[in-house]
């Protein structure tokens, strides 16, 4: 399991922090694709509309055509034409 803080340690080897904490890192290629890594889960799921869950908050993708890909326990595809992307932060 990935640790909460960014240690120091960390920072003198230059371990991104996505790597050592639970942040999400989203790759966005185009209007195409969207590669998001360290995600919870997914919370609804509908040929137009994506909810994914994460350690920070959730992610909204809007679009047409959507399909979830390449699926693991840590990242998770986005694949179709992605119209917008919103990002709910939750209160910790």
């Amino acid at each position: 399991m990935k640790k909460k803080g960014y240690r120091k340690i960390d920072r003198i080897l230059e371990m991104p922090k996505e790597v050592c904490t639970d942040i999400p890192k989203i790759i966005i290629t185009g209007f195409d694709e969207m590669i998001i890594e360290n995600f919870k889960g997914i919370l609804e799921y509908e040929e137009f509309f994506v909810r994914i869950n994460t350690h920070i908050g959730i992610i909204n993708i809007n679009g047409f055509n959507l399909n979830l890909e390449n699926m693991t326990n840590d990242d998770i595809k986005v694949s179709g034409k992605i119209e917008s992307i919103d990002i709910e932060r939750t209160v910790e």
